[in-house]
């Protein structure tokens, strides 16, 4: 079943929202292969190269003793530029809302960052970003998670990601599955994306930042003071 975000992404049957609602396809874990061998795959994948505008580049970052995964939806045109997950103003906010230095962001043996597209999937010709596509779940989602053991709190930014990892879960909105972030706690927390189109909302729904942001910054702070 297509998650009802497709009609509203002029799904094709290549987006995320085309992933069975009962989860992403599971893969067997290769025998004995080490995290360092998932991502040298992983980043040497070409599966959609002929579907990509500027072509494969998969960005990612894990390590198995990482306490926190964060979920995005696919990089823009200056992550794929960059090399570099949330390099953008996106991720500045991001950065802001959990109240961690760039530093502390970008090391991965803290903070794993997996987004639900790991190419840039390229423009609507009427404006915006496409969508992630799902051959980067199916493929990759389950292994890599096989390999972080350790998280205790995964960040869903933006609906593509709640879809992804929250399933059937997820409510009809955005604002809705933002709305029962308590239901997902303590390994979920649904956030909508920190983009500037996403500044109406928050001025549209103030408690967000009153109710979620607190929550948030105290449990990334209690989770990095593990380590």
């Amino acid at each position: 079943m297509k998650r009802r975000i497709a009609a509203r992404t002029e799904c094709v049957g290549t987006c995320i929202a085309c992933v069975p609602e009962c989860g992403v396809h599971r893969l067997e874990r290769r025998h004995g292969e080490t995290l360092e061998a998932l991502l040298n795959r992983v980043r040497a994948c070409r599966v959609c190269a002929a579907e990509l505008p500027l072509g494969p580049r998969p960005v990612l970052r894990a390590s198995e003793t990482a306490r926190i995964l964060i979920v995005g939806q696919a990089p823009g045109t200056k992550v794929h530029a960059t090399g570099i997950p949330w390099n953008d103003p996106s991720g500045d906010r991001l950065r802001e809302w959990m109240n961690v230095d760039r530093d502390t962001f970008y090391d991965a043996s803290r903070i794993a960052i997996i987004p639900a597209g790991l190419c840039y999937p390229g423009r609507y010709d009427r404006g915006g970003d496409r969508p992630p596509r799902k051959e980067c779940a199916e493929r990759w989602l389950e292994p890599l998670l096989g390999h972080l053991p350790n998280v205790a709190l995964t960040l869903l930014c933006g609906q593509h990601a709640q879809a992804l990892h929250l399933g059937a879960r997820a409510r009809e909105s955005l604002t809705e599955t933002v709305g029962a972030w308590r239901e997902y706690l303590p390994g979920y927390l649904p956030l909508p994306h920190p983009s500037f189109r996403n500044l109406l909302w928050m001025k549209k729904n103030p408690w967000f930042e009153k109710q979620v942001l607190p929550v948030l910054r105290k449990r990334v702070r209690a989770l990095l003071r593990e380590q």
